[in-house]
């Protein structure tokens, strides 16, 4: 088949999307298909080989908000739409941008949603006119629901069915304030109508979006995210003494300050007094005032020289990382769809401890990679540090489970596996009868 990846990137931040729309291109063109990865915004940052190397950028992050906020630019010549959207802007621009805010976005998301009658139309079109010079995709996917505005153009200039991926949009489109949330779901609701097959990384987000966009049960599929297992090795022993480890970004929304709440009381007790910390993860502008805080948290409970902090870890230190792990926690609370960290981490080994929400209980049920505990509601760390205690204290149980884990990932949970799921969808879908 000939496909057309289409995915946003992140500039200098890590993102989750990106890494699995770049496994799962590769996985893809190893498997013999012919597939374009098309990169949004801005330039991709990866831990592996850049699948969308060689082809052209569009929607320039930089040239997407001054249309927004400066009507003129709208109608300003192409040259410098052009010269304002060249690799030299956007790696400058990438540089120096924190991940964006949900909460100051609304209209800019509400506008990107409207397609070609959005403030950002000269880009679709710019788009779509370069994508009628290609051979014509099999089938165009979409790496998430905010893209939908385009999913209409694309159907009818690609002659292409559209398939969309779901993954943390719900949480995102949530944080906007009241009145633009409502039309964003609204407007993303009317554009569901367009796609053929909309695809969740498990049971949990698929029921959750398919109440928020509407979406026919038929034409609603749960496909895991897959990693790329080459070169996660699991240790040979039990780490001693234990560590205990968080991998994801350094923010509230990951619970890393509810770990750190944790720590402290576990280092409290007696039993658990040559535990270590380490955290790791992407790490950008808007995280340091948080990391700060709780540096100096731990200074004062006489800990900090206990705890590492890495960030922004390439893909060999983060398998290094993983590997030196008793157990992995990331109590993430705001509706995680999947979590890369907890197949990422049993990958290595690794058991885990995540609370009784969102997706975490079907991972850990698929694999058998951890536990779940039930957290209180007003403050987690409690639980967190008794879920900890119980399996620290038994290194031979939490190495079998870390084991366990591991071979089911290694069975199920792979780029090759993902890989093989998408394209027989992929397939299916460009024999429907399609409404062009």
């Amino acid at each position: 088949m000939n496909l057309l990846q289409i995915t946003p990137g992140a500039g200098k931040m890590y993102c989750g999307n990106c890494f699995r729309d770049n496994t799962l291109v590769a996985a893809l063109r190893q498997a013999g298909h012919s597939v374009t990865l098309l990169p949004l915004y801005l330039p991709l940052t990866l831990e592996e080989a850049d699948q969308s190397a060689g082809t052209p950028l569009f929607y320039s992050g930089v040239n997407v908000y001054l249309e927004q906020v400066l009507p003129l630019y709208r109608h300003a010549p192409r040259w410098v739409h052009r010269l304002a959207g060249s690799r030299r802007v956007l790696n400058w621009a990438a540089g120096r941008a924190a991940k964006t805010r949900a909460a100051d976005v609304g209209e800019l998301t509400l506008s990107m949603l409207r397609g070609e009658s959005g403030n950002q139309s000269c880009e679709l079109d710019e788009m779509l006119a370069w994508l009628q010079t290609q051979p014509r995709p099999d089938v165009v996917c979409l790496s998430n629901s905010l893209l939908l505005g385009m999913a209409r153009n694309l159907r009818s200039g690609l002659h292409a069915p559209i398939v969309c991926q779901l993954q943390n949009e719900e949480a995102f489109v949530d944080q906007m304030p009241n009145g633009l949330r409502e039309q964003v779901w609204e407007l993303m609701a009317e554009s569901a109508r367009d796609v053929a097959a909309f695809v969740a990384p498990s049971r949990y987000y698929a029921s959750r979006m398919q109440s928020r966009l509407r979406i026919p049960a038929d034409r609603l599929h749960v496909v895991p995210n897959g990693i790329n297992p080459a070169g996660f090795e699991a240790a040979s022993a039990p780490q001693h003494p234990p560590v205990l480890g968080y991998f994801s970004r350094m923010c509230r929304d990951k619970g890393l300050d509810t770990l750190v709440d944790a720590y402290i009381l576990l280092r409290g007790r007696n039993r658990m007094s040559q535990l270590k910390l380490r955290i790791g993860g992407g790490c950008g502008p808007g995280d340091e005032p948080l990391v700060k805080e709780l540096r100096q948290r731990l200074d004062a409970h006489g800990l900090l020289g206990d705890v590492d902090f890495q960030r922004n870890l390439d893909r060999a230190d983060k398998q290094r990382f993983l590997a030196s792990l008793s157990v992995l926690s990331v109590p993430a609370r705001f509706g995680e769809a999947f979590g890369f960290y907890v197949i990422e981490a049993m990958a290595a080994g690794v058991p885990v401890v995540q609370p009784r929400c969102a997706s975490f209980p079907e991972l850990v049920e698929a694999t058998g990679g951890g536990v779940c505990y039930d957290p209180p509601g007003a403050s987690d760390a409690p639980a967190l540090a008794a879920a900890l205690e119980d399996m620290l204290k038994d290194p031979a149980r939490a190495r079998a489970m870390g084991l366990q884990g591991r071979q089911v990932v290694l069975d199920r949970f792979t780029h090759t596996a993902m890989a093989r799921t998408m394209a027989a969808l992929f397939e299916q879908v460009s024999t429907q009868p399609q409404p062009f």
